[in-house]
């Protein structure tokens, strides 16, 4: 029993480490590629044009895609506190059981029924943490769920005006691997994003 603790305890830091990591690869520190994409040219594409926007770089400056990861991130950690503080006491309850049970200071009636206990509480932790773990997973989907669809809206208002053929999103190099500058239209969105976004908070 003592190992799957080890291993159930392992896998619930893991588990955190990776939502940490998703949730850092689209926060706000800015990499030396995402600044030297930032396009210098003040050059306007041409109604018509195919342009694209940098999706990695307004995951990191869109004002809302950063508050709402700010309210993500604390989620995230109190849910990560309150697992390790039950992965933690569970595990104690095991040492106390293993010492007394090394140190014959229960009968073997009693050692089986506080093991079947200890057991029970083991599985009741594994589905705590499963469950938890699933709520960090739906906490992130529905805030990229929320960018994305504040992006979409946006972009449809945006192209009436602008009347762009196509507007690519380009994440990582792909599908853009290199064009005109000028297609580069993430700056100017951003600052449209950011703009509306500032104004629909103050009315809030």
């Amino acid at each position: 029993m003592k190992n799957n603790l080890s291993i159930i305890l392992s896998v619930v830091a893991l588990a955190a480490a990776i939502v940490f990591g998703a949730l850092y690869l689209t926060s706000g520190a800015k990499g030396e590629k995402s600044v030297s994409q930032a396009s210098d040219t003040t050059a306007v594409a041409a109604k018509g044009s195919i342009v694209y926007i940098d999706l990695d770089r307004i995951f990191q400056e869109y004002d809302m895609a950063n508050d709402l990861r700010s309210v993500v991130e604390t989620k995230v950690q109190n849910i990560q506190a309150e697992v390790n503080r039950r992965g933690q006491k569970l595990e104690s309850d095991y040492k106390d059981f293993q010492e007394k049970i090394n140190k014959g200071l229960m009968t073997r009636s009693v050692a089986e029924v506080q093991g079947q206990k200890i057991q029970q509480q083991e599985q009741e932790f594994n589905n705590y943490a499963a469950q938890r773990q699933n709520e960090i997973a739906e906490e992130q989907m529905v805030m990229t769920n929320q960018i994305v669809d504040a992006i979409k809206t946006f972009l449809d208002k945006y192209n009436q005006d602008k009347k762009y053929s196509m507007i690519l999103t380009n994440q990582g190099g792909v599908p853009v691997f290199t064009a005109d500058p000028s297609l580069d239209i993430t700056d100017d969105v951003l600052a449209g994003l950011n703009e509306e976004y500032v104004k629909n908070k103050n009315k809030e």
